[in-house]
């Protein structure tokens, strides 16, 4: 029987030191393994000069392990004063549990982006399967300096909004690991020489924006001021480089905190107003008709056409508000955009036809995403001729029935600015690597859409609005320069349909005779039309642009205009 014992714990023995041991060996390995990651630094976003829009600092993450932790409810108690979190959230991460898979868990995230004090406070309690280590934290140093477009990032350092977002891989980087072994018992400590591999974390990319930080101040300032002043409830305001599309200023109103984001009274106020709402843009439309009917050789620069008291389409009677001419009065071209006339703009759409208006719509980009660099960017709608109604021929040549964004509008206009090529906006200038490897980002679409001399006929043209008096749009004049651009009276469109209140826009260009910048302001009002509400906010924000980026004036007269034959 003696003998038959030591063969069984022999042949036992055998099993487990050779046969087997490899296994257990494993087992207890895996049981002392701990894996705690290592943070990768987040890029950081800059501005086209360099300047810090949002960027990543140290601070650090607090964790546990639930195999470790001896008394759940009192380490709980003891932490949530510290990390700010309520003690009924941090229970479950402490007490023991495992994977849905099965397993048990030894790391949970208890606080993340704590600053570097409070760490210091919890490292010193020394909580058994507590532990504190590096990790960064979001900083947004203008706080609402282009809160729209920067948007900003969850505790996990995730972008969740604006550009944060949008480019969220680019910017986080690969997290890395560490695994190590440790002790058993209360001291838990990781063992000298033990099982340890890394893997490292991989930095993100940062990110160098067109935005001007200087002038994007100003833009936001003068924005809500205006807006403040007419009770707008929202308000917009974008400022394009002509030749480059490069989006130099975007505002949008009100706006919100990016470093304190969820203390913003809406989700709506997160948004940019500039991509995401979408209007009815009224006059400011009309210019796509005249642009059209120039380049198709329908009426000449010097044309004019007759203009009745009012023309019927369907069952809707259009005409013109404030100045009136006299019907069968010959316009001319300068004196429809100068007065806005909706029977004239309507009497050139009938010259062009409603297949080639729709044709001109999409060219200049309406109906399509800029694809600027934002999330979230509204299409707009343009409707081909098949779905036109009888009101239709006389409500789309002047900007109703159609649904844009503020920022296709102004890219309408800086194609007729920019010799009648159609530039991609855009927000992205470069990106700048781990390395610090400056890469230019991709060249912006281009496509022509009207001839250049015709794009200087309609720049001309649109300098009646500002210099004609008694025009609509003689409050967005500059001392010195040469201005043009166009007044606008829509709707606001709000899940397929209108809300109350108008939207009010002015987009110009300047210097008219050779445009370098395009600004377009859109603010939602109780009532109010465009020459009142968004011009001198064009005015204001376009003479601080032509100081800021040392433009002088031309020094060539404005021109005079013909308005009637």
């Amino acid at each position: 029987m003696v003998l038959v014992l030591f063969a069984v714990i022999g042949g036992r023995l055998v099993q487990l030191q050779l046969t087997d041991a490899q296994a257990y060996a494993a087992k207890g390995l895996r049981d002392r393994l701990q894996t705690v990651p290592l943070a990768a630094p987040r890029g950081t976003i800059f501005d086209r000069d360099g300047a810090v829009l949002a960027h990543s600092v140290e601070a650090r993450y607090v964790y546990a392990d639930p195999g470790l932790v001896q008394d759940p409810e009192a380490t709980a108690t003891a932490l949530s004063p510290l990390l700010g979190v309520a003690r009924s959230e941090l229970l479950p991460k402490l007490r023991p549990h495992v994977f849905a898979e099965g397993g048990q868990v030894r790391f949970e995230y208890l606080a993340r982006g704590v600053d570097i004090g409070i760490g210091d406070q919890i490292g010193a309690l020394t909580l058994a399967g507590i532990g504190v280590r590096q990790d960064e934290r979001r900083e947004v140093p203008g706080h609402d300096l282009a809160a729209n477009l920067i948007g900003f990032t969850g505790n996990d350092l995730t972008g969740l909004a604006g550009l944060e977002s949008g480019y969220d891989k680019l910017l986080s980087g690969a997290e890395g690991s560490r695994t190590f072994e440790i002790g058993d018992g209360r001291l838990a400590a990781e063992i000298p020489g033990g099982y340890h591999v890394q893997t490292a974390a991989r930095p993100g990319t940062s990110i160098q924006l067109t935005i001007d930080r200087d002038l994007q101040f100003e833009v936001q300032h003068i924005l809500f001021q205006k807006m403040r002043d007419v009770n707008a409830t929202f308000g917009s305001a974008v400022v394009l480089d002509v030749h480059t599309g490069e989006v130099l200023a975007q505002a949008s109103y009100p706006g919100y905190d990016a470093a304190d984001p969820f203390n913003a009274a809406s989700g709506d106020v997160r948004g940019d107003a500039n991509i995401a709402m979408t209007v009815d843009p009224g006059s400011v439309a009309k210019v796509l008709t005249i642009s059209g009917a120039l380049q198709e050789g329908v009426i000449a620069p010097d044309g004019a056409v007759v203009v009745n008291s009012s023309v019927r389409k369907g069952n809707q009677v259009y005409s013109d508000h404030g100045r009136t001419f006299p019907s069968g009065t010959r316009m001319t071209l300068p004196a429809i955009l100068a007065f806005s006339s909706n029977v004239g703009t309507i009497a050139v759409a009938d010259q062009l036809g409603a297949q080639r208006l729709y044709d001109y719509q999409r060219r200049f980009g309406l109906g399509e995403a800029t694809g600027e660099g934002l999330p979230g960017e509204s299409p707009g709608l343009v409707q081909p001729p098949a779905n036109w109604s009888g009101p239709s021929y006389g409500g789309i040549p002047i900007g109703d029935g159609i649904s844009v964004t503020p920022l296709q509008m102004a890219a309408v206009y800086a194609t007729i600015a920019n010799g009648g090529e159609w530039v991609q906006p855009h927000l992205v200038r470069a990106t700048v690597g781990p390395d610090k490897k400056v890469i230019p980002g991709p060249a912006p679409a281009r496509h022509r859409v009207i001839s250049a001399a015709n794009a200087a006929a309609m720049c001309t043209m649109l300098e009646a609005v500002v210099t004609v008096p008694g025009a609509t749009g003689t409050s967005a004049a500059i001392p010195g320069y040469r201005v043009g651009g166009k007044t606008g009276t829509g709707l606001r469109v709000v899940n397929g349909k209108y809300i109350a209140g108008e939207v009010a826009s002015f987009i110009g260009m300047a210097p008219a005779d050779a445009p370098r910048y395009v600004i377009g302001v859109f603010a939602h009002t109780p009532g109010g039309e465009g020459g009142r509400v968004a011009a001198p906010a064009f005015r204001d924000m376009m003479a601080f642009t032509l100081g800021h980026f040392r433009v002088p004036p031309t020094g060539a007269p404005a021109p005079t205009f013909v308005l009637t034959r």
